[in-house]
């Protein structure tokens, strides 16, 4: 299912914090949504399924809005995983990922939750107080809910940011591989390395634009990155595989190089 998105713009207040954007994500690819803090990725996604109005423009998922598809099929079509999720009510790991199931009728523990919650790395935890969870597992159940969905687009906020390095590579490889199997994903991400490793393409915003879009080794350029986060980056191969490495501030001083002391 194609996700459209036509000179969408956002605002708060009287600020727009999304202004005439267009981008669009095709099913079987992860598309990531880079950019500083305040660029305005988290204000899109959460327009993009309807949680923020748009101030102007349209997003349509196959050629329908939200409000065509209509709020019972809406929640089949697309999963949302929100920044930061939490939990708010007492139950078991697998009853907190059954939720996803409510759109198909029932929050019921079937073939689906099983499926989400091996994914995620969770089966373990299946049986835990979800309130006894550490941010981590918490994080990693939250992704396993919206994976049990089963929805052809899934949108995710930051979903590796509380995760460690392990769970970061086991989360983006799932994503990767979800998209590769058909779902259109797009996902808001900080760390530049797995975006450029991981991803199919990517959205560079910065103060609610598009700056960039495109394949990861054309958006992520030093000179857009320096635009952008302000930073400078080293780019290598390793194992056949391009990687992206934030270095240093592009106002901060280098530092002197020491002379090693003589034997």
């Amino acid at each position: 299912m194609i996700l459209d998105v036509l000179q969408v713009s956002v605002a708060r207040g009287k600020a727009r914090v999304v202004r005439d954007l267009s981008v669009q994500a095709q099913p079987g690819e992860l598309l990531g949504l880079i950019g500083p803090n305040g660029a305005g990725k988290t204000s899109l996604l959460r327009a993009l399924c309807g949680l923020e109005p748009l101030a102007s423009g349209r997003v349509t998922y196959g050629g329908r809005t939200l409000a065509e598809i209509g709020r019972r099929a809406g929640g089949r079509t697309l999963a949302y995983l929100a920044q930061g999720g939490r939990i708010h009510w007492p139950a078991r790991v697998d009853q907190v990922v059954a939720l996803g199931r409510l759109p198909h009728g029932a929050a019921q523990v079937d073939a689906a939750v099983f499926r989400a919650m091996a994914a995620a790395d969770v089966m373990h935890l299946r049986d835990r107080a979800a309130g006894a969870l550490s941010g981590g597992e918490r994080a990693r159940v939250l992704l396993a809910r919206a994976l049990a969905v089963e929805a052809p687009v899934l949108l995710a906020d930051e979903p590796v940011a509380a995760l460690d390095p392990y769970h970061q590579l086991q989360a983006m490889e799932l994503l990767r591989d979800l998209a590769r199997a058909g779902t259109n994903v797009v996902m808001v991400l900080h760390d530049l390395t797995l975006a450029a490793r991981f991803c199919d393409r990517l959205a560079l915003m910065t103060d609610g634009t598009l700056l960039a879009a495109g394949p990861p080794a054309e958006v992520l350029t030093p000179e857009r990155v320096a635009k952008a986060y302000g930073v400078t980056v080293e780019t290598g191969v390793r194992e056949g595989e391009r990687f992206v490495l934030p270095w240093r501030r592009c106002d901060a001083t280098p530092p002197v190089p020491q002379e090693l002391p003589r034997s």
